[in-house]
């Protein structure tokens, strides 16, 4: 059930034309100003974005500081510090950021979460906020559900709102409520005199000590929370590496497929030795005075390993898919998201799940090693990764 229900949150979250066929654009970098529409799908990630350019299909961004200027034809998808849409987005739209402020339309569903969410955008679907504290002024369309800690209600709301809060629900002046208000609290709201709610009132006390149930299901979705965040980073890091570097995702895929069981086992054997044995190594080097700095850029070179290995298992496991079901050989950046989505949710799977990504990692790791020896010391009359 767990699974299924990972799975489903996960499919909510993407946009809903992520394997779509069609013209896609790639951009990483530090600081990044895109000025230049985008025909099809937008997948972005840097340290600063900022998008001022229109985007035909689906937007797709990850970097520390987001701001998002430039109309959305569909969903966006947008992770970061701190998010700032200011243009519509005619679709959906995702958000998972420290600080997310949402001012222009969004014409589908509206998810946020972070500490503080400002939602001006009247979104023409339902809307889910999870904040420290979150504010919507301008209503929904849709269905509304609410749960933080402080929540600030302006606007009209043509359907239900839910709030479950653990400090003050304030509703403006003037506020309409064509449906049902019912919310938790540890106070009643305030400015329900001012507000206008057609469907009635329903308010549960909430006390401010949360109790053992309570507490086991915050906990619970703190940790889903978490595991939903870094299973994203993952599938957008997956989809990128497929996407900027296919040639390389396309020779351990090859390798994986046209060698015999036998080097494919050395590989991994290969890659699972490095794994596990590289840590033994560094620390006995970092023992030594002289040898810290040397343990210590090793140490930076084995965790970019590590990376690599699960990241490319990923886009492995999806091009295998691809071979297997379309027939198509190359890589795209698809096969990354789909792998990594496909890994994410086999290494639920007890013992088996997480064996079938060991060897994956263990394998990808080998070949990346390999692949680099041969780079740094090419042998003639012997074909490059020969393991």
């Amino acid at each position: 059930m767990r699974q299924l229900t990972l799975a489903t949150v996960l499919v909510l979250l993407l946009p809903s034309t992520a394997f779509a066929a069609g013209a896609a654009s790639f951009s990483a970098g530090h600081e990044l100003f895109a000025t230049s529409s985008a025909p099809g799908n937008a997948y972005t990630a840097g340290t600063s974005v900022v998008i001022t350019a229109p985007t035909a299909g689906d937007l797709s961004v990850a970097g520390g500081s987001i701001v998002s200027a430039g109309v959305v034809g569909e969903d966006a998808l947008l992770l970061g510090g701190s998010v700032n849409s200011r243009a519509a987005v005619k679709g959906d739209f995702r958000a998972v950021s420290g600080t997310i402020t949402i001012e222009d339309t969004v014409g589908g569903d509206l998810v946020a979460i972070g500490y503080r969410v400002d939602d001006a955008a009247r979104a023409g679907g339902s809307v889910l906020v999870i904040a420290g504290n979150a504010s919507i002024t301008n209503g929904a369309m849709g269905p509304v559900v609410i749960y933080a800690n402080n929540v600030f209600l302006s606007g009209n709301f043509a359907g239900n709102v839910h709030v479950v809060s653990g400090g003050a629900v304030t509703l403006a002046p003037g506020t309409t409520i064509h449906g049902t208000f019912s919310y938790q609290a540890p106070e009643i709201a305030r400015g329900l005199d001012a507000a206008v709610i057609d469907g009635g009132t329903q308010y549960t006390n909430a006390s401010l000590i949360p109790d053992v149930g309570t507490s086991r299901a915050l906990a619970v979705a703190s940790l889903g929370i978490f595991l939903l965040i870094r299973i994203l980073g993952a599938l957008i890091l997956a989809g990128l590496l497929a996407g900027l570097f296919p040639r390389f995702a396309g020779v351990i895929a090859e390798q994986a497929v046209s060698r015999s069981t036998r080097s494919f086992l050395l590989t991994t054997l290969l890659g699972l030795a490095a794994l596990i044995a590289t840590p033994i190594v560094l620390m006995i080097i970092a023992l030594t005075f002289v040898g810290f700095g040397v343990a210590l850029l090793l140490g930076i070179l084995y965790a970019l390993l590590v990376v690599l290995s699960i990241m490319y298992a990923g886009i492995l496991l999806g091009n295998l898919c691809v071979r297997r079901f379309l027939h198509r050989t190359t890589v795209e950046w698809h096969d990354g998201v789909l792998g990594m989505l496909v890994l994410s949710l086999i290494v639920l799977v007890p013992v088996i799940g997480w064996l079938v990504a060991a060897v994956l990692t263990a394998f990808v790791a080998g070949k990346i090693l390999s692949l680099s020896f041969y780079a740094a010391f090419p042998h003639d009359g012997r074909e490059e990764g020969g393991v």
